[in-house]
């Protein structure tokens, strides 16, 4: 009869958690600088730039700064209580990750209004308008990029988007901010109301330059009857990918067409976008292009390959 031996299993003893790898240290760390710099940059935006001069922003540091100028409520604590319910409702769509990393940044700033002593920059208001914007767009976008926010009324425009998606995220931010703007003519003044537009708009352009930067992503679409030459130019002397979809010409002003046709397919920067169009028109003065942005793009030939 053969025995059969049984190791016991091991009770009370846990298997150690592997070391973090040093990639993912410096993913961290990366994100926790991002949301550093955006708190330091958002509090130079309000305390260096806006509130002497009694400017908002839009959103709920917009809202927090009418309860502070109406109100006399302290802004840092508004901050911390206007964003609160939108940190809970980020919580259940979101997760607790994003959740504690927004909330950490909103506390971070509301801390950093209180003890950094930010000198007040200019007494001219066109400069404090668009330089408060440029710093306050600055400051949430890298705060995202870190993945928090610093302004809660995104997830509420997220959130609503996905139970109505006939209203775009951009919509409903505009919208709210069209209430804030309008409720600050009342309260701060008409003149102070305009200026604080201006700040927003510029806000919101630091804020799209941040998130996109200047490589910003285009996607073309080419159809022509030189198709070949025009990718091998893009491929050999352009160093970008391409897509061949296969096609067939429509209905033109010389009637029914139903040619095969390669449609070529590539995305580049809008710093290389006027180089690629010059590229086409040279070999087909008659070929048809058509642009469109890309939010992002990852993997593929995203990156120009190096030309010998």
């Amino acid at each position: 009869m053969s025995q059969h031996s049984t190791t016991p299993p091991l009770t009370g003893v846990s298997t150690p958690a592997p070391a973090p790898s040093p990639t993912s240290i410096f993913t961290r760390l990366k994100s926790l600088g991002f949301i550093l710099l955006g708190i330091l940059s958002a509090g130079m935006g309000l305390k260096g730039f806006l509130l002497s001069s009694h400017f908002i922003d839009g959103g709920a540091t917009g809202i927090s700064m009418l309860l502070s100028a109406g109100l006399g409520l302290p802004l840092s604590w508004g901050l911390l209580l206007i964003n609160l319910p939108f940190l809970l409702l980020g919580y259940r769509q979101m997760g607790l990750r994003f959740a504690l990393k927004s909330a950490a940044a909103i506390a971070g700033l509301a801390l950093c209004l209180v003890v950094i002593p930010y000198p007040d920059l200019t007494p001219d208001l066109l400069l404090t308008s668009v330089f408060g914007g440029v710093f306050i767009g600055a400051g949430i976008g890298l705060a995202m990029r870190g993945g928090a926010v610093l302004d809660g009324t995104e997830i509420l425009a997220l959130l609503i988007n996905r139970s109505t998606p006939l209203l775009k995220v951009s919509d409903i931010i505009l919208v709210v901010n069209v209430f804030i703007f309008g409720v600050a003519a009342f309260i701060l003044g008409l003149t102070e109301a305009l200026y604080s537009i201006l700040t927003y708009v510029a806000a919101s352009k630091t804020l799209d330059f941040i998130l996109t930067g200047i490589e910003q992503y285009t996607g073309v679409t080419i159809i022509s009857e030189n198709n070949e030459a025009i990718r091998e130019t893009i491929t050999a002397h352009l160093g970008r990918g391409v897509t061949i979809y296969k096609g067939q010409s429509g209905y033109g002003k010389r009637g029914q067409q139903r040619e095969e046709r390669n449609i070529i397919f590539t995305v580049v920067t809008r710093l290389e976008l006027p180089g690629l169009r010059e590229e086409v028109k040279r070999l087909d003065p008659h070929a048809f292009i058509v642009q469109h942005s890309v939010d992002d793009a990852v993997g593929g030939m995203l990156k120009r390959r190096p030309l010998h």
